[in-house]
């Protein structure tokens, strides 16, 4: 018995094949090899084509049965993870009516603005945990002012993995978690938001029905099904935004656990068990995946844009020869703090901590006598490791004060450099995993269709890596890396 787990990221998408009985992993695969790209219209602006997704996620799929390593008619579940805070709007007929609005687009910032300042901050932060800042809520806001003609055509509004399920399975369904993201869940009235309703005039016509993130989603149609040599009717048993379920891949599941990744984005993610939020917004707080208003479990997100893209840009930048390896050994031949190279991250879009401003990125101190390929990369992982710090600090004056932290084994952690780095400049111990977030989604699609009794019997294979603790010895270059953006935030 096999699980599949889909993960939609914003590079590409990633499928795991796992054998239920030892969370075993028999297959995985991404499409495209390279990173897909991201439109930007214009400045401030990023999209994706859902269509683009769903026949990436086909591509995957097959690639994943090319070694023959599992017999695809054994799958018995699919679980489903997606980048966070995109907005997918279909018509009557099922048919995408622009590109995907993604989770770093930063054009609905002044609408989610104002309706935090319409509805009050108070109301937002108890009602909401967030202000509508620049999510979905927001995104459809700028659609239904900016694209008339497409507005008035939409019929259901979606997530990026309710997209992908729908086109599994022909059934639409959303969640308290995915609705939380938006910013349409109200978690004193336990409903879905009549204020953000009324206040934006959208129609509740818009919103699937609710379930479960663990339950039955819909099946998998005969004709995906014999399209993909997969079993008709295999139930699509969970969905999550890729953030929740990272830490739901890393069992992150209980209040005081706390999860980190570095992809694209960078984010730290801790559960509590109360309705807590920032006062001002800097960190986000979402229903987790194992969240009923009954047992609260939310889970607060640190995210920073400009993380694990900047290291991809760097290897763009430096040619198509050199491979991650290479820009590893490099920078791993350079001490700390890089010569006085300080690199500020933040040049895909606004960034949460920062208000939802956009400050761009930033090389400080360069000098051409100096520096060389090393130094540049050095700089890069440290100022990616020094913007976890920044915002780590913040989530500690609201109560999350960690000493350790999980993370997969994957994306930037891949690298030993930005492990080091990491460590050092949050003064957090590391544990790493052999985990990923199609793992994690092809173990809560086991969860939600019934092949795991527990989220325990779930985690029993899952094995971790190696921890790395802190040794100290950063804190003066982060504080004079805080002086730089300090400056920056202040012009």
């Amino acid at each position: 018995m096999y699980l599949l787990g889909i993960d939609l990221g914003t590079s590409s998408i990633k499928v795991s094949v796992i054998e239920a009985a030892t969370q075993r992993i028999v297959s995985s695969a991404q499409y495209p090899e390279v990173e897909a790209e991201i439109s930007s219209p214009q400045v401030g602006w990023a999209e994706q084509n859902p269509e683009t997704w769903w026949k990436n996620t086909k591509n995957a799929i097959k690639k994943s049965q090319e070694k023959g390593n599992y017999d695809p008619k054994g799958i018995q579940a699919i679980g489903i993870a997606y980048q966070m805070h995109g907005l997918v709007v279909l018509d009557a007929q099922g048919e995408v009516l622009r590109p995907s609005i993604i989770w770093c687009d930063s054009r609905a910032v002044e609408y989610g603005d104002k309706a935090f300042s319409t509805l009050g901050k108070d109301f937002c932060l108890e009602h909401h945990l967030n202000s509508p800042g620049n999510f979905t809520a927001a995104k459809l806001a700028w659609v239904k002012e900016n694209e008339p003609a497409v507005y008035e055509k939409i019929d259901k509004v979606m997530l990026p993995g309710e997209y992908l399920a729908y086109k599994l399975s022909g059934a639409l369904s959303t969640s308290i978690s995915a609705l939380s993201e938006g910013i349409f869940w109200d978690f004193v009235e336990n409903k879905l938001s009549t204020s953000v309703l009324k206040y934006f005039g959208f129609p509740r016509s818009f919103f699937p029905d609710i379930q479960d993130v663990f339950s039955v989603h819909g099946e998998l149609r005969s004709d995906v099904a014999a399209e993909l040599g997969l079993r008709s009717g295999i139930p699509i048993a969970y969905k999550s935004g890729d953030q929740p379920n990272n830490a739901f891949s890393l069992n992150v599941l209980e209040p005081g656990e706390v999860a980190a990744t570095a992809g694209t984005s960078g984010v730290i993610y801790g559960v509590s068990d109360a309705l807590v939020y920032d006062p001002e917004s800097r960190v986000n707080t979402f229903a987790h995946v194992n969240y009923t208003p009954d047992q609260v479990r939310t889970g607060t997100l640190l995210c920073i844009n400009g993380t694990g893209i900047l290291y991809s840009w760097a290897k763009k930048l430096l040619g198509n020869s050199i491979s991650y390896q290479d820009m590893n050994a490099s920078s791993a031949a350079i001490s700390a703090g890089a010569e006085g190279l300080r690199v500020l991250p933040f040049g895909n879009g606004a960034e949460r901590i920062f208000h939802n401003r956009t400050i761009g990125a930033h090389f400080e101190n360069l000098d051409l006598n100096r520096h060389h390929k090393g130094h540049f990369l050095k700089g890069i992982t440290e100022g990616i490791a020094f913007s976890f710090r920044y915002g780590l600090d913040i989530m500690r004056e609201n109560g999350m004060n960690a000493s350790k932290v999980k993370a997969g084994h994957a994306n930037l952690f891949l690298s030993e450099v930005f492990q080091r780095d990491f460590v050092e400049a949050t003064g957090l111990e590391v544990e790493l995993y052999d985990n990923d977030g199609s793992v994690g989604a092809a173990l809560g699609a086991g969860l939600g269709s019934g092949a795991f009794a527990s989220a325990k019997e779930a985690f029993l294979g899952v094995k971790k890596i190696k921890t790395i603790s802190p040794q100290g010895g950063y804190e003066d270059i982060y504080e004079n890396w805080k002086e730089i953006l300090t400056t920056k935030l202040n012009k």
